[in-house]
């Protein structure tokens, strides 16, 4: 494999994005931005796609972390997401094996509760057909003494039951990453940190160019593009706006937000989804060493960009967790972080936030401008199938083209070649081998090639130079050394926070990790990209305010 995605070379890319003319720029590259961006390359688009943050640093990297068959919009009588979800999991589950997991699901039924035995059976039984679940993984209804059995914590007063099914635990920044990694290997060219800051049209009216400023460095230059898509996410009415397109249907954006709690203080065996008091339900859901639980769902006008928990939000979710797993009695004390995230919503008037449909809409504006808005982290292939054939439509239309149909169902992702659901046993268990005989522990070796897939021999290749670091400077542990230059090298990591959040998911679910290496891993970074010591100090500074806002809530979402 000769191609790299390398933090060093951001310049080159940038300069690349200003001298070249594109087919398509993306603005955003959030999961939406990133399956488009794989849509249109692989059929033959010239495609650029940026973003003003991270990538996935907005709502791709902020969901309950399930690629999910939609079991909640049952509830809502929503059965055309519910089939069409299920149908695009098991695509996303076979392309990409290493970042998405079956997880087993208890759905434990009370006296009283918002589901009964009989209807939660016939639920689930229908959600099964819906979505095409596997003979292997469709539902099964198990009675108290089982249910306790296999999640001794539950609340055991008025507990009937269960329903026992399949759910599909994801990384959903990684997901977002091997998208675009993806698109890259294919010719696309991508980059953080820069945002889109107006617009230049032709005589006519139609939107030929973005003027964009890197974020890092300031420099700005103009991208030209037969057609730019507004994947911004909750960004999109923005983007609209800057268009003077934003008319007719808008979003209604609603916050979500996560805790996140060591194992020896929640020791779940077993993932649960469950209704709190008013009825929304609720996930907890087992991942390494930790339990998180989450989510929230209320109309948020705040900091797009930055939402946080408040002290409402956290007391409503500790109390929906306690009145199920009542023996814990947990306490803000125990929350070892958080995450917030913001939903981008179609409006529909007159409905609460957990009501509002979570289906997809394109709107195209006078200029040309292609918007996406709405959708599920799921539901993102098929999102940017539309997209992309809108847009293929409308070049094509021009005279560009001819360009191929979609063959995304089949494509795998970044890491992804490991022979689809049935080979990744097989291909971590020999890829473990390799890794301890080139030095890693047995667990960080099978830890790693789950994480990084086909993509894990890339990983090996840096050992050595790795080792040596280690032992002359900086004492790292050398699979986290690896982590770190592979993420410089193959994954665009510009910043210690886009390391720490998005590439290894270490500040929600292993702060000591970050706690000690924090350091160390901002020197390594600093030597490679040439920070001066200022942008050092700034970037320090990032990562303790994400550390610090982690496990400290808010008065209110206003409140900076």
């Amino acid at each position: 494999m000769d191609w790299t995605w390398s933090a060093v070379d951001r310049a080159a890319l940038f300069d690349r994005l200003r001298k070249h003319s594109f087919d398509l720029l993306i603005i955003g590259g959030g999961i939406t931005g990133a399956g488009i961006a794989l849509d249109a390359q692989s059929r033959g688009m010239r495609t650029a796609v940026i973003d003003m943050q991270d990538f996935a640093a907005g709502t791709s990297s902020r969901s309950t972390k399930l690629i999910h068959g939609g079991l909640r919009y049952m509830k809502q009588l929503d059965f055309g997401i519910v089939a069409e979800v299920g149908k695009e999991r098991a695509i996303v589950y076979e392309n990409a094996p290493h970042v998405t997991t079956p997880e087993r699901m208890l759905l434990p039924i009370y006296e009283g509760g918002t589901f009964g035995w009989l209807s939660t059976s016939l639920g689930l039984r229908l959600y099964d057909w819906l979505a095409g679940v596997k003979k292997q993984e469709r539902r099964r209804m198990l009675d108290a003494r089982r249910t306790a059995e296999l999640e001794p914590l539950l609340r055991k007063d008025g507990l009937k039951g269960s329903g026992y099914y399949v759910e599909y635990r994801t990384d959903d920044a990684r997901l977002t990453i091997e998208t675009i990694k993806k698109a890259v290997e294919l010719g696309a060219v991508a980059l953080s940190y820069v945002a889109a800051e107006s617009f230049r049209y032709d005589r006519f009216g139609r939107l030929i160019a973005v003027l964009v400023r890197d974020q890092l460095s300031g420099v700005t230059a103009e991208i030209s593009a037969a057609l730019v898509i507004n994947a911004a996410g909750p960004w999109v009415d923005k983007i609209r706006e800057a268009d003077g397109s934003k008319r007719g249907t808008t979003l209604h954006l609603t916050k979500g937000i996560h805790l996140v709690f060591d194992r020896m203080r929640f020791p779940l065996r077993q993932a649960i989804y469950f209704d709190a008091p008013d009825g929304r339900m609720i996930f907890a859901i087992p991942r390494d060493r930790k339990t998180y639980v989450g989510t929230t769902d209320t109309s948020y006008k705040a900091d797009i960009a930055r939402p946080r928990m408040t002290l409402v939000e956290l007391a409503y979710l500790l109390h929906a967790v306690n009145m199920v797993f009542p023996d814990l009695a947990l306490a803000p004390r125990d929350v070892e972080a958080s995450w917030a995230g913001i939903r981008p919503l179609i409006h529909q008037e007159g409905k609460d936030p957990s009501e509002i449909s979570r289906r997809d809409e394109l709107f195209i504006s006078p200029s040309g401008m292609i918007s996406i808005a709405g959708g599920k982290l799921t539901g993102y292939r098929k999102m940017a199938h539309k997209v992309v054939d809108k847009a293929a439509t409308l070049l094509q239309a021009e005279g560009a083209g001819p360009f191929s149909p979609s063959r995304t169902q089949s494509i795998p992702l970044s890491g992804g070649d490991v022979g689809g659901s049935a080979g990744m046993p097989a291909f971590v268990r020999t890829m473990t081998a390799s890794g301890v005989e080139a030095g890693l522990s047995p667990a960080d070796a099978e830890q790693l090639a789950c994480r990084y897939g086909s993509n894990f021999p890339l990983l090996l290749a840096l050992l050595p130079a790795c080792r040596a670091e280690a032992d002359a400077a900086s004492g790292m542990p050398l699979a986290l050394l690896a982590q770190l230059h592979y993420a410089l090298r193959y994954e665009m990591a510009v910043k210690p926070v886009d390391f720490w959040i998005r590439r290894t998911g270490a500040l929600l679910f292993d702060r000591a990790l970050v706690q000690r290496w924090k350091n160390a891993a901002s020197s390594i970074m600093a030597r490679q990209l040439g920070w001066p010591e200022d942008v050092h100090t700034a970037y320090n500074a990032e990562l303790e305010r994400e550390l610090h806002n982690a496990v400290t809530p808010v008065l209110a979402d206003d409140e900076e």
